[in-house]
C-alpha cells in the first residue's frame, strides 16, 4: 500500500487583514486631492461661494425676480426692503432708472464669470505656447520673446489695458482682449521657466532618444509636468480679471451701459453714492466676495499642488 501523501494546508485569509492590505494601497489622485485641499478651510469656504456663483450665473433667468433692463417708473432709487420705504418687491433696491439691483446682480455674475474665463483662458493659451517656444528655442527667439515680456510687465497693468481700450476703442470685447494681453507675460514666464527645469530630467532625454518630435516634447512630455503652477497661477489671475474688467467698467472702457456688468453698474451710480447707498455698496460687494472667494480658492490650490506646502 502506498503511503498517503499529506495535504497542503488550506490558506486562510483573515478578512481584517485584507481589509488592511486593501487600506495600504495608494489613495485615489481625487481623494489625496481633496483631503489636503479640505484642511484649509478658507479654501473650502471660497470654492463653495464661487460654486454657488456658478450656479447663480447658469440659472439666472429661473431665479431672477425681474429682467436686469426693465425701468420701473413708480420705484426710481428706491430702498432695500429692510429700510423705510423700501418694498420686499426689490430687497436690494433700485438705481436711478427704476431698474432692480438684485436682478442686475444675478445677470452681472454671468459676465464677470465669463469674462474671467474668456481673459485666463485665452492669456493662458498663448502663454504656454509662447513660453514653451522660448524654453525649447534657445539664443535669439528666446531673447526676443522675453524682452517683449519685460516691457509688458514694465507698464502698470490697469494703465497698459487702458491704452490697449483706447486704441481698439470702448467695448466688452477689447476690454476683454486688452486684459488678456497685460496678463500674458505671467504665463509666459512661468511656462519657460518650467519648460528649462524640466528639459534636463532623464525622462526627457529617454523621449528624445526614442525619437520623439519636437511638438510631443513640447506638448505631451514637457507641458503636464509643467501645469500645477500654471493651474495656480490661472485661478489667482481669474481674480484680478474680474477686477481689472470691474475697474474699466467703471472707467467706461469696458462693458458699456446697460449691460449689467458689476463695474458699469458702479459708473452708473457714482453720482448717488450720499443720497442713495445701497445702488454702490451691493453691486462692490458682489465684486469683493468674488475676488476673495477666487483667491482663497487658489491659496488652496497652492497648497494641494506644491508637496513643499503639503499638510501631513
Amino acid at each position: 500500500m502506498a503511503a498517503s501523501t499529506p495535504e497542503a494546508p488550506e490558506l486562510i485569509v483573515d478578512p481584517a487583514e485584507d481589509q488592511v492590505g486593501m487600506a495600504g494601497a495608494p489613495p485615489h489622485p481625487l481623494r489625496e486631492f481633496w483631503h489636503y485641499f479640505s484642511q484649509n478651510h478658507g479654501a473650502v469656504a471660497g470654492l463653495v461661494v464661487v460654486l454657488l456663483l456658478i450656479a447663480t450665473a447658469l440659472l439666472a433667468d429661473v431665479i431672477s425676480p425681474h429682467p436686469a433692463d426693465v425701468q420701473y417708473r413708480d420705484a426710481l432709487l428706491a430702498p432695500p426692503a429692510w429700510q423705510e420705504g423700501g418694498s420686499w418687491r426689490f430687497v436690494l433696491g433700485t438705481d436711478a432708472t427704476g431698474r432692480d439691483i438684485l436682478s442686475r446682480i444675478i445677470h452681472g455674475s454671468r459676465y464677470s464669470l465669463l469674462i474671467g474665463f474668456v481673459v485666463i483662458g485665452l492669456s493662458l493659451v498663448v502663454g504656454v505656447a509662447v513660453g514653451l517656444l522660448a524654453g525649447f528655442f534657445q539664443g535669439w527667439p528666446d531673447t526676443m520673446i522675453m524682452r517683449l515680456m519685460d516691457i509688458i510687465l514694465a507698464v502698470p497693468s490697469l494703465l497698459l489695458a487702458l491704452v490697449v481700450v483706447a486704441i481698439l476703442g470702448p467695448g466688452l470685447f477689447n476690454a476683454v482682449f486688452a486684459v488678456a494681453i497685460v496678463y500674458l507675460p505671467h504665463y509666459v514666464r512661468l511656462t519657460r521657466a518650467s519648460a528649462l527645469s524640466e528639459l534636463g530630467r532623464d525622462y526627457v532625454i529617454g523621449s528624445r532618444v526614442a525619437g520623439a518630435g519636437l511638438l510631443r516634447l513640447m506638448f505631451v512630455t514637457v507641458l503636464p509636468n509643467c501645469l500645477p503652477p500654471l493651474i495656480v497661477q490661472a485661478t489667482l489671475g481669474f481674480s484680478s480679471a474680474v477686477l481689472d474688467m470691474a475697474a474699466l467698467g467703471f472707467l467706461g472702457m469696458g462693458a458699456q451701459p446697460p449691460t449689467p456688468e458689476w463695474g458699469t453698474m458702479l459708473a452708473d451710480a457714482r453720482e448717488f453714492i450720499l443720497r442713495a447707498w445701497w445702488v454702490v455698496t451691493f453691486p462692490g460687494l458682489a465684486i469683493l466676495v468674488t475676488v476673495l472667494s477666487i483667491n482663497l480658492m487658489g491659496d488652496g490650490l497652492r497648497d494641494v499642488l506644491d508637496p513643499k506646502l503639503k499638510r501631513s
